[in-house]
């Protein structure tokens, strides 16, 4: 079952949506759902429809609703893409983590369910990494994260399991920022790194060109595993 809910700002004094994929059962676990900078389109429903099938609670909060709510942007279609890339231009990260994190709050809280993850891509991705440092999250993966190396100082507060899963020919991520993440990352306890070789970022979407199947199942395998072994 799938619906839209609303989400309190930690403010208290505004309100943004969600898109919530309910299991048929009682929820094994929650975890939110970070979108790509094209909204909370139909690939990042569709990531949180998988999630629910396999026992979560999966919810995809508009991290874009100051700018544009309910935007919803195509990555295959270039005007689109590129409204995509000025919406991020004009995006508050550090205000997007605050929304998470009132999502993780309320989940919490109305849905009483004590484990939390979160999963993003592409410009999630990094929110994911920021996520695992700034929130008291139980579990993050990030796939195809962006400019992560210019947030390794931040990697001490991670706290809890992080995975990122890293395409060496990612062209929003160069090869000098791949190797400072495996030499700032590799030795943490904390986090595991995946690099997929050949591959360029996207690889997982759930629909579109950009997509590499079996890679992505691959990916998608290692993070069905993490979040079993983390979230229980």
């Amino acid at each position: 079952m799938s619906e839209t809910v609303t989400i309190t700002a930690l403010s208290g004094d505004e309100e943004f949506t969600a898109y919530v994929a309910r299991p048929a059962g009682s929820p094994k676990a929650a975890i939110v759902v970070i979108q790509e900078i094209f909204g909370v389109n139909a690939g990042i429903r569709r990531k949180c429809d998988r999630l629910a099938e396999d026992g979560y609670l999966a919810i995809a909060p508009d991290l874009f609703w100051r700018l544009e709510p309910k935007i919803e942007l195509d990555p295959d279609v270039e005007p689109e893409f590129q409204r995509a890339l000025d919406l991020m231009g004009k995006f508050d990260q550090d205000q997007g983590i605050r929304d998470i994190e009132a999502t993780i709050k309320q989940v919490r809280e109305a849905e009483k369910i004590a484990k939390v993850g979160c999963v993003g891509y592409c410009l999630g991705g990094r929110l994911a990494y920021m996520t695992a440092a700034r929130t008291d999250v139980d579990a993050s993966v990030g796939y195809y994260g962006v400019g992560i190396d210019g947030l390794l100082d931040e990697k001490h507060a991670i706290a809890h399991p992080l995975m990122l899963h890293v395409p060496t020919e990612d062209g929003f991520v160069d090869k000098d920022t791949q190797k400072a993440m495996h030499e700032g990352l590799d030795d943490h306890p904390k986090v595991t790194l995946y690099d997929y070789e050949g591959l360029d970022h996207g690889f997982a979407t759930e629909f579109g060109k950009r997509r590499s199947e079996e890679a992505a199942q691959l990916a998608d395998k290692r993070t069905s595993e993490f979040f079993t072994q983390h979230l229980a």
